[in-house]
């Protein structure tokens, strides 16, 4: 090579982003969402394509809303229309409940996303047995429409004290027997039961997309379960190595989306790069 070759290709490796020199183990697997619950309140002042964008500055890929209080068919346009314009993908919805799983299908197909987020109920008035029946019942009633549609059902291990092992999620998709419906697995909530590297490991394939938060044992016992939450990713008991060795076990790749505490935009730009940081983007 000659002086002059090797100045232009001292210049094009100078001229490539560092954010591009460096790829993490999940770089270009693992993309970055979160719920818009999180940044309601610094965008309450703004249109939601100036939001978006803001978002998407911040470091985000995607936005989830909720089912519950926040995207309907009402508003339905004003979101894709913003999504379009921001380029900020609607990768998912949340708030998907058994009696309404069609209609969040259908909404979800309409906004541009590809998974529902679905809490399954667990009335304690009655037997575990037919909770268990009847959630699978259902479940399988409405793989068929979201097939149709293409949506995947993705249950998320939540703390109503319902499908509290992994071994009992892991049973629960296999009984209702659909690609359709698989696992959102929050990578925070488990730790009140169990070590969140283990849920990856026993649940595999099911888990289809994640959601990422940060639980401090010591905190929790000390302060209350709750109270546990109330730490910066990577900063509590969380062993977020071994959640990535698990995860690149499966070849995971699709959707994390953040759910922590509401703050300003460069709180959400701050939870970006420690996303960044724990799954080594």
């Amino acid at each position: 090579m000659n002086r002059r070759s090797f100045l232009r290709s001292a210049a094009a490796l100078a001229a490539i982003p560092a954010a591009q020199a460096r790829a993490g183990q999940f770089t270009g697997k693992i993309r970055k969402s979160l719920k818009w619950g999180m940044a309601q309140k610094a965008a309450k002042d703004m249109t939601l394509v100036e939001a978006f964008k803001k978002l998407r500055a911040c470091g985000f890929d995607g936005i989830e809303p909720s089912l519950i209080g926040q995207v309907s068919d009402k508003n339905a346009d004003e979101w894709i229309a913003a999504s379009k314009e921001s380029g900020l993908i609607i990768d998912g919805t949340v708030g998907g409940r058994a009696e309404g799983l069609e209609t969040g299908v259908d909404l979800t197909k309409k906004l541009g996303g590809d998974s529902m987020l679905v809490v399954l109920a667990y009335p304690q008035e009655q037997s575990l047995q037919k909770t268990w029946s009847e959630s699978v019942a259902r479940m399988k009633a409405a793989a068929a429409h979201a097939e149709k549609q293409q949506i995947k059902m993705l249950i998320e291990n939540v703390w109503n004290t319902f499908l509290i092992s992994a071994y009992d999620m892991a049973r629960f998709i296999d009984e209702v027997g659909s690609p359709w419906v698989g696992v959102h697995l929050d990578i925070g909530n488990q730790m009140r039961w169990g070590v969140a590297e283990h849920w990856v490991e026993i649940l595999g394939k099911r888990s289809m997309k994640l959601e990422v938060k940060e639980y401090d044992l010591d905190k929790a016992m000390q302060e209350g379960m709750r109270k546990g939450f109330d730490k910066p990713l990577g900063e509590g008991s969380i062993n977020w190595p071994g959640v990535r060795a698990e995860l690149a076990k499966i070849n995971f790749s699709g959707w994390a989306a953040a759910e922590v505490k509401a703050g300003d935009w460069d709180y959400l730009a701050d939870v970006a790069k420690r996303m960044d940081k724990v799954l080594d983007l």
